[in-house]
């Protein structure tokens, strides 16, 4: 118990010892250099780590589409193919369309293949489930003179999307113009992506390209779908059985002379656009340089514990570097002679050389 008692009340203190050997100094040297490299390369240099950081955006994009194109005989204007037409950061270029006319609240069959029927018993699996374009009456009626369908109630005729058309090739190039203002909160810093340099007659005549015109808000169309990798002609007549390709429908609604509401059923395949805009800035602050220098200066003290693992467990001479390293001094006197020195216990070896002074630093060599 009291053996327990002493050696809680006791203190520990650094020691210098020296140790003179290649191996341990080379280790040393090399572990310091790469820490030090790391935090001057990596650290400090490229994660900019004495900057403060403010990645919380605030963006304001504003976009307008310029261009005409032919579609079943139609001149197309930018009224007629892009959707929503605020102008927003996200928007559609439409390619091509599938028009239904003249669409009423009726019955009508349904005209997808799958509802081809003969007699009601296969209309009426149906019932209560929703089908392609309208709801299910259970009953089998004449779709032409030669083929019966399943019947519905919604808006008739119903629509056949199965008509092949031709893309609206045009679209290539078009133009679309992009103003961005951003603002970073955190510096109170706002910045557009309109140089002070930018006349009128530049954006009249400018296109965007990443060698000649980096700063031109103008892109085509043709070279955005290049820069994402992908086939225009591909892309605006993508339909196959896996992907339609991106489509939506919208209608216009009409009204008849005796009240009844008619519509045109539109279903539109487009290229969709979202303009993202991301990015982070930073300033120099004191707090994290200081942070990361003191994390810097301590972790260039892990060589001296890896140069301590290997001395103590490893090399040759372990055992008189555990002497010089662990003493453990009491407070008794040796003597009335030696006024001032305390009970050593050390245990060393002949065969090694020594060396002290008044600092209290010991000098183990291993030189011959």
């Amino acid at each position: 118990m009291w053996s327990c008692i002493t050696n809680f009340f006791t203190y520990e203190t650094t020691k210098s010892v020296v140790v003179k050997s290649w191996t341990i100094g080379i280790i040393n040297r090399v572990v310091q250099l790469l820490i030090i490299s790391y935090f001057v390369g990596w650290v400090f240099v490229h994660e900019k780590a004495y900057q403060v950081r403010d990645t919380a955006i605030e963006s304001s994009v504003m976009t307008k589409v310029k261009g005409f194109g032919v579609y079943n005989d139609k001149v197309m204007d930018v009224a007629d193919y892009v959707t929503p037409t605020q102008g927003a950061s996200v928007f559609c270029i439409i390619t091509k369309l599938i028009t239904t006319e003249n669409q009423v609240q009726g019955y009508c069959p349904e005209s997808e293949k799958k509802y081809i029927c003969t007699q009601d018993s296969y209309c009426s699996r149906f019932v209560n489930k929703p089908a392609s374009y309208g709801i299910p009456t259970g009953r089998c009626v004449p779709f032409n003179t030669t083929v019966k369908m399943c019947e519905i109630k919604g808006w008739c005729p119903a629509e056949i999307d199965t008509i092949k058309t031709t893309p609206m090739m045009e679209v290539e190039n078009f133009t679309i113009f992009i103003k961005n203002s951003i603002r970073f909160p955190t510096f109170n810093y706002t910045k557009g992506n309109f140089l002070p340099t930018i006349t009128n007659d530049y954006i009249k005549t400018c296109n965007f390209d990443m060698v000649n015109n980096t700063y031109c808000p103008i892109f085509r169309v043709g070279d955005v779908v290049r820069y994402a990798q992908q086939n225009f002609t591909k892309l605006a007549d993508k339909k196959n059985a896996v992907s339609p390709g991106y489509n939506f429908r919208f209608a216009k609604y009409y009204k008849m002379d005796n009240g009844t509401d008619y519509r045109t059923l539109v279903k539109a395949y487009a290229i969709r656009f979202d303009v993202l805009v991301n990015g982070n800035a930073g300033k120099f602050n004191m707090i994290p340089t200081l942070i990361n220098m003191v994390a810097a200066f301590t972790s260039v003290g892990v060589g001296t514990v890896l140069c301590d693992i290997i001395l103590l467990n490893f090399l040759k001479g372990a055992e008189q570097y555990k002497a010089k390293k662990f003493e453990e001094v009491s407070d008794t006197p040796l003597d009335s002679q030696n006024k001032g020195l305390y009970r050593a216990q050390l245990s060393l070896r002949h065969d090694t050389i020594m060396r002290s002074n008044d600092s209290g630093a010991f000098s183990i060599e291993h030189y011959s």
